[in-house]
Order: structure tokens, then C-alpha cells, then sequence
């Protein structure tokens, strides 16, 4: 069980020459998903060298361009790459319309199936789900509707206890999938042997809260707290709180507070405003607060193990 993400872009408002737009290639659990897809994510996804074929799901956190113009030419990448492998996009009610006549307006023919999921509630909701992870929606409070993700590995099976196991040369590898599945040993002597003497605890799942734009909103505390990793935006410092509440953007102090609030592991701030030359000042705002804190910057990788 681990995760991994890909820093593609992190910047606000327009791409500018070392500064590119919301992207993040996350990798949790043998998954692989595409979040928000600013201008310029594809040419990204080449220069890190992510594998196209790989991105089966992609998910949009709301309409503003620095946040999805990139989604069409992706697609249509796809489409010249003979993709066949069917693709899911989630995002706010719209996306589909307006990515589906830009592809058909130029002329763009996409042979894979898109399969389109349009979000609308206001409250949270498990909007993908299979064996390994779910994704939940956070919902966040900017200028149009917007969701965070929450993404979770499903728990994994129980342990082998190998050293206690040996003590049974009556136990074969046979039994180990009823051992892993809960169930207690019925040796040949007639004894019982509990599961609980022959497991360890699976290993904790793995979270990742990616809260895009938003103003300052702890009530998403409860929802991603203990997360592993926590990315929120911090669009300004503490210094134009007034712009970050017109504009409905958060500054790195209130960033770091939902983290401390949240008891997340690690907190990596982006979105910053094109008005900061330095992004180390945000660290620097936002450490006082909250100790474990980091700034994302395009290529820059995050792990949990």
C-alpha cells in the first residue's frame, strides 16, 4: 500500500514561463488519476515522463480555466494516440457539454469510450469505488461550485503472523487465504487454533485530501482528518487576507490551520498568486502554525509508504 504524487503544475491565474497551473498526477494503490488539468498539463505529463495509457480516471475540481482548459487537448491526444481504453471524467455539471463540442468543433475523433460523471450536491459523496480505493468528494466554498477529493485505499486483508504460524507444522499454505479471510484453524488433533494468534493487523489505508480553490472553511475538518497528505491551496500570505476573502482563496496560515485542526501527517501548500516572486515565503507563514508543512512546485513528488 502506497501513494505517490506528481507535482505537473501548482501556479494560479495563467501559465507564465516556470509557473504552470493546477495538475497532479496521483498514484495510490496500483491506481492511477489525473486531478484538475490546467493549460499545459499534457506537455508536463511528458516532460515527468507519465505514462498516457496509464490515467484511467481524471478528476476536475470546477470550471475555471487554470484548472481544466488543459482537459480538451489532452483528449484529443488520446485520440491520436489510438487510445481504446475507456475513460472516466468527473467534474462539476457542464464539463460535459463544453469538453464534448470543443472535441466535436475541432474536428477531434476520439474512438474510446468518455464516460462523463457530473457532479452537483453540496454534501459529500463516494462518487468512485472499487477493490482497492474510493474517492469522495470534499465540497469547497469558492467563486463556482467546487469540489475537493478525498482519496482512500481500501483496508487491506490481515497479516500473515508467520513466526507464530511455524509453530503448527499441521498448518499449510493452503489454509493461508482462510487464515488472511478471518477464520479460526481446525487442526487435525480436533484443537482450535484463533485467527487472532496466527494474524497481525492489516496495514492502516492511506488518505490524500486534495482541497483545491476554496476560502478558509473548517468545517471540511472532520472529513479529512488524520489524512496521510493534505494539499490547500494557499493563493495568498497572510499580509492580503482581504484578497483572499474577495476572491474566495485561502492565505498559508488558514491552510495550515485546517491542517493542525485536521491532524494531517504532511500539508503541501499551492495555488500561490502570480504578486509572490518567492513561494518560500508561504512555508515560512505557514510552518508557524502547522510544523510539518511543504510547498509544491512542478515536478516535486510526494510519498507515503
Amino acid at each position: 500500500m502506497s501513494l505517490k504524487l506528481t507535482i505537473l503544475g501548482c501556479h494560479s491565474a495563467t501559465p507564465r514561463a516556470n509557473a504552470h497551473p493546477t495538475s497532479q498526477y496521483l498514484e495510490i494503490n496500483n491506481r492511477h488519476f489525473l486531478i484538475d488539468c490546467g493549460e499545459g498539463t499534457q506537455r508536463q505529463m511528458r516532460h515527468y515522463k507519465i505514462g498516457f495509457t496509464k490515467i484511467t480516471h481524471i478528476f476536475i475540481s470546477h470550471l475555471h480555466g487554470d484548472h481544466f482548459y488543459g482537459l480538451v487537448g489532452l483528449l484529443s491526444t488520446f485520440g491520436i494516440l489510438s487510445r481504446e481504453k475507456e475513460l472516466h471524467i468527473y467534474g462539476p455539471k457542464g464539463i460535459k457539454e463544453v469538453t464534448l463540442l470543443s472535441l466535436k468543433t475541432s474536428q477531434s475523433h476520439a474512438k474510446y469510450k468518455m464516460v462523463f460523471h457530473e457532479l452537483v450536491s453540496k454534501e459529500s459523496e463516494v462518487i468512485f469505488e472499487d477493490e482497492k480505493v474510493s474517492v469522495s468528494t470534499i465540497p469547497l466554498r469558492h467563486r463556482v461550485y467546487t469540489n475537493g477529493y478525498l482519496f482512500t485505499e481500501k483496508e487491506s486483508s490481515l497479516k500473515l503472523h508467520m513466526e507464530n504460524i511455524a509453530n503448527y507444522e499441521e498448518i499449510d499454505r493452503a489454509d493461508y487465504l482462510n487464515i488472511k479471510a478471518g477464520k479460526d484453524i481446525l487442526l487435525p488433533s480436533g484443537e482450535v487454533i484463533l485467527n487472532s494468534e496466527l494474524t497481525l493487523p492489516p496495514t492502516k489505508p492511506i488518505r490524500y485530501a486534495f482541497c483545491s480553490d476554496t476560502t478558509y472553511k473548517p468545517d471540511i475538518v472532520p472529513q479529512i482528518k488524520n489524512a496521510d497528505l493534505l494539499y490547500h491551496e494557499a493563493t495568498f500570505l497572510s499580509d492580503r487576507e482581504d484578497l483572499a476573502i474577495k476572491t474566495k482563496h485561502s492565505t498559508a496560515k488558514q491552510a495550515a490551520q485546517i491542517a493542525k485542526e485536521a491532524n494531517v501527517k504532511q500539508l503541501v501548500l499551492g495555488h500561490y498568486s502570480g504578486r509572490y516572486k518567492e513561494i518560500s515565503a508561504f512555508k515560512t507563514e505557514a510552518t508557524k502554525v502547522f510544523k510539518n508543512t511543504d510547498v509544491a512546485e512542478a515536478g516535486k513528488v510526494f510519498t507515503v509508504n
